[in-house]
């Protein structure tokens, strides 16, 4: 026989579980009879999802002497409850929905959902999500919408060359670099009503100006004063954008300063940027120990498939929804590895031609978070010298009589 060790060894014998609303909430709590150990009973109550009303339910919860506080991952509003039922010293527990599904044909009303989970946490019949700490959530907030303006600003450029392109205007494809200096003198000297594409073209710096008459040409067009209206709302988006991401950069740095060295040896891994590393441990966190192994990471990250296998066949499947903020970054990382003439540069590139991008992004991404993984994981003992054993001339066979 196999001993299990993932199940509980006992029953929590006092918990509460609480289903959660945007305007209340219901709790219950199960405690064990005051004269039967074998019964337990149950109270159910609803507060508001405010402040005093969530203080009124912790001076409940410590009056029945609640050991776990469990509660279903409701959009957002299960971090107000979350939060403030942690600084009150309760456990606190997130769960999966997904996980705690009510049994199908049963009536669902909220009060049954919270003694179903109830029932559910005090069994041990599930497990918590992972919950940051409280500076890992700082951070996080901040790189989520540091990425959030990045992509905004991305559209606007996008906007940007697509008025060009009605105006029949193709700098963007003379140009690398559209919003560097050249380009940005361009198109600044458009808007104030220099169409002359000679002298438009006579702006360019350095290396540029060997593509003078190629600049000449894409500056050739239809460019009028509704154009420069429209190019120059958009130049103004793309610099507020600009200095709002400047200053989430030195807030970021602000936040990452207590863990300096752990960015530094995240840089060190071929294709992991600074930024890359800072949104890496915003998203992960520092607590590498929350993760057994490297495969509990990546299966957590969801970069791995979940297997599906019934009647001895195993079906292809997905690899689930996961991080969307995390798989943006190694999606980053796995780009920046698909370029360099390292072992994953070359595994993305021999899937990307035998599989599509997607697939390889998946497969290299998931070898990448591998490098992820905390240094503690087990290794494989290396192995020992190999014995040499005596050489035997070869022989040939003598036929049976």
């Amino acid at each position: 026989m196999e001993e299990i060790t993932e199940e509980p060894v006992q029953v929590v014998a006092r918990v509460c579980a609480i289903d959660i609303g945007k305007a209340g909430l219901v709790a219950c709590v199960r405690v064990p009879h005051g004269t039967r150990p074998d019964r337990r009973v149950q109270e159910i109550r609803e507060y508001a999802a405010v402040t005093p009303a969530l203080l009124e339910l912790a001076d409940w919860l410590r009056v029945e002497r609640v050991e776990l506080v469990a509660m279903e991952a409701t959009s957002d509003y299960w971090k107000p409850v979350f939060y403030l039922l942690e600084a009150e010293g309760f456990e606190c527990w997130l769960l999966n929905a997904k996980h705690v599904k009510n049994v199908p044909g049963r009536p669902k009303t909220d009060r049954l959902d919270a003694v179903w989970l109830a029932k559910v946490v005090e069994r041990g019949m599930c497990r918590p999500s992972l919950v940051h700490p409280k500076p890992i959530r700082q951070l996080r907030d901040v790189t989520r919408y540091r990425r959030s303006l990045v992509r905004e600003q991305t559209r606007e450029k996008q906007r940007l060359e697509k008025t060009l392109e009605d105006a029949q205007i193709k700098l963007d494809s003379v140009i690398s670099d559209l919003h560097g200096v050249s380009g940005r003198q361009m198109l600044q000297a458009l808007i104030d009503g220099q169409r002359d594409p000679k002298a438009l073209a006579e702006m360019a710096h350095g290396s540029m100006r060997r593509k003078i008459p190629q600049l000449r040409e894409a500056l050739t067009g239809h460019f009028d004063d509704h154009h420069a209206f429209i190019c120059a709302t958009m130049l103004r988006r793309i610099d507020a954008l600009a200095a709002d991401i400047a200053d989430l950069d030195a807030r970021v740095e602000e936040l990452i300063a207590p863990f300096a060295a752990m960015v530094e040896k995240l840089d060190e891994i071929t294709g992991v940027g600074v930024r890359s590393a800072q949104e890496i441990i915003a998203e992960i966190g520092l607590d590498i120990t929350v993760f057994p192994t490297a495969a509990h990471m990546v299966s957590w990250a969801k970069f791995s498939p979940i297997d599906a296998q019934s009647a001895g066949r195993k079906k292809a499947n997905s690899t689930g929804k996961g991080n969307p903020w995390l798989a943006a970054t190694l999606g980053e990382v796995v780009a920046g590895l698909s370029r360099t003439n390292t072992f994953l540069g070359e595994r993305y590139r021999r899937l990307a031609r035998r599989r599509g991008k997607k697939r390889a992004i998946v497969a290299t991404g998931n070898s990448a978070d591998h490098r992820l993984a905390p240094a503690h994981r087990p290794r494989r003992p290396l192995p020992g010298p190999r014995p040499r054993l005596p050489r035997v001339k070869d022989q040939q066979a003598t036929p049976s009589t």
